[in-house]
């Protein structure tokens, strides 16, 4: 095989995963997750399930890449001047992840399965988007002085994006403008 063959093979590689990826996401919206396949999904994305069980082995663990990928630019926010502005506009991102965004719901999706289904929980518990996102909400505050340096930043991550959890996915309720400033004053004064 030749240089020229080789890196010929690389993209077609790469861009097969980001078939599978974009397939993933687009049968979530359409069908739901219990009627995903692999095979569906690696007819979907036009590889072959060989290629689809190459790097995944299960259809949870696509979908956590899928949502994490996406959720990583969703839910990144830049720091703002206090720490309550930072939790603000960071409770925003994640009130229009959870409701808005097919990553999102593609994050709903495993938390519900996850429910019955241990091998989802142990995977969504090794790579949550949600709380890793929160996490860094959290540490880049205690780096800059404005959150408790003996805080823990797993726990903390769970109080702060819990509240806007129970309400988007257990009341099924929206989230206003309004009722993130008063979790944002809640989780600050806690801490």
């Amino acid at each position: 095989m030749t240089q020229t063959e080789r890196q010929a093979g690389r993209p077609r590689s790469a861009e097969a995963r980001a078939a599978v990826l974009r397939a993933v996401d687009d049968m979530l919206v359409e069908q739901g997750y219990a009627a995903m396949t692999m095979k569906g999904i690696a007819e979907r994305a036009g590889v072959g399930r060989q290629t689809v069980y190459r790097w995944w082995s299960t259809k949870a663990e696509i979908l956590l890449e899928a949502s994490a990928t996406d959720a990583a630019g969703e839910l990144a926010v830049e720091s703002c001047s206090t720490v309550r502005e930072d939790v603000e506009r960071f409770l925003e991102a994640v009130v229009r992840f959870l409701t808005q965004s097919d990553a999102g719901l593609a994050y709903r999706a495993l938390i519900g399965e996850a429910q019955h289904d241990a091998k989802v929980a142990r995977l969504m518990a090794g790579a949550d988007p949600l709380g890793g996102a929160a996490r860094t909400v959290v540490v880049r505050n205690q780096q800059a002085g404005r959150l408790p340096a003996e805080l823990d930043p797993s726990a903390a991550a769970a109080e702060l994006v819990g509240p806007v959890v129970f309400r988007v996915l257990v009341q099924g309720a929206s989230v206003g403008r309004a009722e993130i400033v008063a979790m944002a004053g809640r989780f600050v004064r806690q801490e």
